[in-house]
């Protein structure tokens, strides 16, 4: 954090532009929100302001009456400055309390808009000393009064109600197969996969594993399921003509996740399940991605996979995961 109680931005490696699945989940939730919360929801209305022509002990006997360091200075329905409680200490010093809060005063204030997302007032407030940002609606009217106590209490309501709002999906999801009555109950998630799509690249995976997190899966499963799945999604971006379609099924005893393609299918399957052995051109290898790893990822996160290609029609992998005892000797049989 720096001096003003600001949470400092983490520094990314700009080399490349594009956000994979690991710096994404580098990214706090409280980082997302000061992009989401518009600044004008966690502003104060209740406006406590006075006029440029009022003596400045006024406005210390106003400041120590209602408790508060600053106010915006009104003069005919217009906001002219901003008086603080550090122009007061200035006057102070000078002994010079009958003089007007004009002589004092900021003008013009640096002000916010209050439709701008909540990240724009961190910056000023970073690159200010400011203990309060006037805001303004979009017909440049004075809206209220921002500080950075506000921002804190907006971000920690915006946090609470995620946490509420999780709760109950999660509560949803966990109870989904309770009044189902059938011989095999089963959940199927299917995603299609563009090729070269690195924008979207482990979006697949996200909403595997945050589903599986609903459910009530144990977090070191939703993991494995996750890792096994970007994999997956990846080498479809990567590799494919057409992308793909990854399909996971999930089961109480089991997880069968299933990635399908058309082409152009893998020359040695052998061979390119071996640790560092890649096809993936120097334009992609530039990007970040390629290193060969990630059918190696893959076997090391599943209980058992079966990759089957055809050189020029595609690829086939098939993945499971086993959730309880029972299935371990289904996993040894199958394998």
């Amino acid at each position: 954090m720096d001096q003003n109680g600001v949470p400092s931005k983490k520094k990314v490696n700009k080399k490349s532009v594009l956000i994979d699945d690991r710096v994404a989940e580098e990214i706090t939730r409280v980082e997302e929100l000061s992009y989401e919360i518009k600044i004008g929801e966690v502003t104060t209305h209740n406006l406590i302001s006075v006029s440029p022509h009022e003596t400045m002990i006024q406005v210390v006997e106003l400041f120590r009456h209602k408790r508060i360091s600053g106010a915006p200075v009104i003069d005919d329905d217009h906001l002219v400055g901003i008086i603080s409680m550090e122009d007061l200490i200035r006057c102070l010093l000078k002994s010079d309390t009958n003089s007007e809060v004009k002589k004092y005063m900021t003008s013009p204030p640096t002000v916010v808009k209050a439709s701008d997302p909540v990240v724009e007032a961190l910056k000023v407030f970073v690159n200010t000393h400011f203990g309060r940002l006037p805001v303004l609606d979009d017909e440049g009217n004075l809206y209220g009064i921002l500080t950075k106590g506000d921002i804190t209490m907006g971000l920690l309501r915006a946090l609470q109600r995620d946490y509420q709002i999780e709760e109950l999906r999660r509560y949803r999801a966990s109870h989904l197969f309770e009044d189902i009555e059938s011989d095999r109950s089963s959940l199927i998630l299917r995603y299609q996969i563009k090729p070269h799509d690195f924008t979207n690249g482990g979006a697949a995976s996200s909403n595997i594993k945050r589903a599986l997190i609903r459910l009530g899966a144990a977090p070191m499963i939703a993991r494995r399921v996750g890792i096994a799945v970007y994999e997956a999604e990846m080498n479809l971006i990567i590799h494919t003509t057409n992308g793909g379609v990854i399909r996971v099924e999930i089961e109480p005893h089991r997880i069968s996740i299933d990635a399908t393609d058309d082409g152009p299918g893998i020359e040695d399957v052998q061979q390119a399940m071996k640790p560092g052995y890649s096809t993936a051109t120097e334009e992609i290898r530039e990007l970040g991605f390629g290193a060969g790893m990630g059918l190696v990822n893959i076997s090391r996160c599943v209980d058992n996979m079966i990759l089957e290609s055809t050189p020029g029609k595609g690829s086939r992998m098939r993945m499971k995961i086993y959730l309880n005892e029972d299935s371990v000797g289904e996993a040894s049989q199958s394998k």
